[in-house]
């Protein structure tokens, strides 16, 4: 499940409840600190953006709201602005979030669109995807090191202490968000799968996963998962998803109440089904 978890939708323990009962495996929240009010970033979808883009909550409180209710369902983030975020903090908060739920977080990461919003934390558009390697790669140190250190052009620190550790060894997984040119070279470098959303088309996602596969084998690395972002509730599209190689799809879920949020996985899950051996 794909979704955004704010005050006027359900609540993060119920929708971990509420998912785990209807067997769903995994959730994916979305993270926006705020969305600036003078806004020139364009949103594709709509000519106004949802409410629920600066209503958020923070991720990591939706997620452990989650998972101390649950006892199966994986916690994720749908995607994680990192470039937003102080790689230090974040390693010790997701590495916790690991600890927490017994080893149940999945990263989902991304470089962000909203150029105002990331100005706003200090961070340049242009550069943007080169401090998302760095803060990536610099996180792996932290959770792989007693004493890691890391320098690089925008991250740079020297040997430190820093606890805990996650539970998923080497990591959590990381699943790089985003339908851009350079996305794939991303994944391929320091990600452990890929996250396009459903809204890059069928067909070039089906492209994109077979040059995926071909450049994993070159690289000599195991075949790259695929997860499919905001996917509709469609019998058709799911199978035509699976169809072209994706490995997992994240229905869209909307933000709604409590009764009306539980109609909506009962006909999600009544298409989840169809697709269980």
């Amino acid at each position: 499940m794909a979704t955004f978890v704010t005050d006027e939708g359900i609540a993060p323990a119920r929708l971990g409840c509420a998912l785990e009962e209807r067997g769903f495996e995994s959730v994916f929240v979305a993270e926006h600190t705020h969305i600036p009010v003078k806004r020139e970033s364009q949103w594709p979808e709509v000519d106004e953006l949802p409410r629920k883009y600066y209503r958020t909550f923070d991720p990591f409180v939706t997620l452990t709201a989650a998972a101390v209710v649950t006892e199966r369902l994986l916690v994720g983030t749908g995607v994680l602005l990192l470039v937003e975020r102080d790689p230090i903090t974040t390693a010790k908060e997701i590495a916790s979030l690991d600890h927490v739920s017994g080893g149940r977080i999945v990263v989902g990461v991304g470089a962000g669109w909203n150029r105002e919003e990331m100005r706003d934390h200090g961070t340049d558009p242009k550069t943007r995807t080169a401090l998302l390697r760095e803060r990536v790669l610099a996180m792996k140190e932290i959770w792989a090191k007693d004493q890691a250190e890391f320098h690089g052009s925008f991250v740079d620190f020297d040997p430190i202490f820093c606890w805990p550790k996650p539970v998923q060894r080497p990591h959590p997984p990381i699943i790089m968000g985003g339908n851009g040119p350079r996305t794939l070279d991303r994944v391929l470098e320091y990600g452990d799968g890929w996250m396009p959303t459903y809204g890059l088309g069928v067909d070039e996602i089906a492209r994109r996963i077979t040059e995926l596969e071909r450049r994993a084998v070159e690289a000599g690395r195991a075949r790259i998962p695929v997860s499919v972002y905001a996917v509709p509730g469609d019998h058709e599209i799911v199978a035509r998803l699976a169809d072209v190689g994706a490995d997992q799809v994240l229905f869209d879920l909307p933000t709604l109440p409590l009764e009306e949020t539980c109609r909506t996985l009962d006909e999600l899950a009544a298409v989840a089904r169809s697709f269980t051996p």
